[in-house]
């Protein structure tokens, strides 16, 4: 499969915590529709990796560009709403906050961004019926199921048409069934959207589905 221009330049990227170095010059490229899994071993500095990527946390050395734009060069501000316009996160946990529903839950990235309440709404809604979840607009996320908070948390990294979604562990708690349907819905979005997706993982299946698998090992990516 051919891929449209680079969406994610990382170079020489490298993170120590005290006196232990995680990362020791990480370099990475991804295009545009592509899936890019990276495995390793527990504490290999994959989340490390992929938090730092998404500008959730800033590497000691090392450049990150996304959509062109170089991140390092950014305030807190502007990173902030950089971040909210161009990166989605889909993570283990799903992060979905128990007060609101579903429909809510999907909104407020978009809500955020200081779009058009009824746009975001309308939207959100089409993301949920899309992803088989159009009963479920008004279900708080303890009504419903792992693999339906999952797709919740899935649409909300789409609401805002993300450059890039980094997704961290995404089947970690989900069931076999629901990990095959998380697996096939990545693909596709990527089919459908050109979506493209960072997946830090265990799951072999997933990574066996990505066009690329990497290995994150000593701190670098084999």
């Amino acid at each position: 499969m051919t891929f449209a221009g680079m969406v994610l330049t990382a170079s020489n990227i490298h993170k120590s915590y005290g006196s232990l170095e995680i990362l020791k010059g990480v370099n990475l490229e991804v295009h545009k529709g592509e899936i890019v899994s990276i495995v390793g071993k527990s504490g290999a500095g994959k989340s490390t990796l992929l938090h730092i990527l998404g500008t959730l946390d800033s590497p000691d050395k090392g450049s990150i560009s996304i959509s062109g734009t170089d991140t390092n060069k950014m305030s807190a501000r502007q990173l902030a709403a950089f971040r909210n316009q161009h990166i989605g996160f889909v993570f283990q946990f799903h992060h979905l906050l128990p007060e609101f529903t579903a429909l809510e839950n999907v909104c407020i990235p978009g809500l955020i961004g200081k779009k058009n309440e009824s746009d975001v709404r309308k939207r959100a809604a089409e993301l949920l019926d899309y992803l088989g979840l159009r009963d479920r607009l008004t279900h708080k996320p303890a009504e419903l199921s792992g693999g339906e908070q999952q797709r919740v948390a899935v649409a909300r990294a789409l609401i805002n048409n993300p450059s890039v979604i980094f997704a961290d562990e995404p089947t970690g708690n989900l069931d076999s069934q629901s990990s095959g349907d998380l697996h096939n819905l990545l693909r596709q979005l990527r089919q459908e959207y050109n979506q493209t997706f960072v997946i830090v993982t265990h799951n072999k299946e997933l990574a066996e589905l990505s066009d690329r698998c990497l290995e994150m090992k000593d701190g670098l990516l084999v």
